[in-house]
């Protein structure tokens, strides 16, 4: 059943996601082009949902009132199998709750639903977290859909760039081995626009920690496009690995890997919501095909 899979269909877009995970496995426009890496050697996943943590914490644990838990990078939601809540022609939901094998890891009471629906020539996601526990549930979140890099084949990658909705002036920052570093970089943005190249990945992901822009335009001069917009974001992730490889993940967060300095209680942690008891914090970002 974890393999277990729903197509949308709707204005000639069609959008496969499957259980394991919640996760966005396809995305084709009208011509029938994908647009969605499809999880080849050089990276087994398509779109992993990143929750309850987003990155790496300092040795792969989660500080809790004192006590220490497992946490490997990104959290354990893209590897579980979530329910159906819904599926229609152009919608479905699906739902993770806790169990004790994730408060064994992560021990807090939570409903984390995933919303997707194509609508406009665009897919719309919804990410939900319902603290349905008693005490304060801090979490982070993110996408990390990877988008066919080049989108059409026979195009030079270099050809690609983001175009931004506002200037991006802010310092970037970097890893160093999962972990954030302690200084900020000059950003490689030029106004609002960052030129895509392989080279631009040799220092791993290039993070917007301090994000003006609401939207982002991947293109290159011709073929498909792909606007990626969000609301309730704060930080913007951008990802090939390093080396080379035929994809390019434009990643929406709620949160970011912990700094290499800080080793204290998770909910202290720099970039962490939280959620008062019976309380939801809803998220949502778009996939608008050009």
């Amino acid at each position: 059943m974890s393999e277990e899979r729903h197509t949308l269909q709707s204005g000639g877009i069609e959008a496969t996601i499957k259980a394991h995970g919640a996760e966005l496995c396809s995305l084709k426009d009208a011509q029938g082009v994908e647009l969605i890496w499809q999880a080849g050697a050089a990276w087994p996943r398509h779109a992993p949902l990143l929750f309850p943590i987003v990155g790496r914490l300092k040795n792969d644990e989660l500080r809790h009132r004192g006590k220490t838990y497992p946490m490997t990078q990104h959290g354990f939601a893209r590897d579980q199998v979530f329910e159906w809540a819904e599926r229609s022609a152009a919608s479905c939901s699906l739902v993770l709750r806790d169990s004790a094998a994730t408060r064994a890891r992560y021990p807090f009471a939570f409903r984390l639903t995933v919303g997707y629906r194509l609508q406009a020539a665009g897919l719309h996601v919804t990410l939900e977290i319902a603290n349905t526990g008693e005490e304060m549930l801090p979490a982070s979140i993110g996408a990390h859909p990877a988008f066919n890099w080049p989108l059409r084949e026979g195009v030079a990658k270099e050809s690609y760039s983001l175009t931004f909705s506002d200037v991006e002036a802010e310092p970037v920052r970097r890893l160093k081995d999962g972990l954030m570093r302690e200084k900020p970089e000059p950003t490689p943005v030029h106004g609002k626009t960052l030129a895509l190249s392989e080279r631009l990945f040799d220092d791993d992901a290039v993070i917007l920690d301090r994000l003006a822009s609401r939207s982002v335009r991947y293109a290159a001069d011709t073929g498909p496009s792909l606007d990626v917009s969000s609301d309730g974001f704060r930080q913007l992730g951008i990802w090939s690995k390093p080396g080379g490889a035929g994809f390019l993940c434009i990643e929406p967060w709620r949160g970011f890997a912990s700094p290499s300095d800080f080793d204290g209680e998770f909910a202290d942690k720099p970039g962490v919501m939280h959620i008062a008891p019976g309380a939801t914090e809803v998220l949502t970002y778009r996939i608008a095909v050009g």
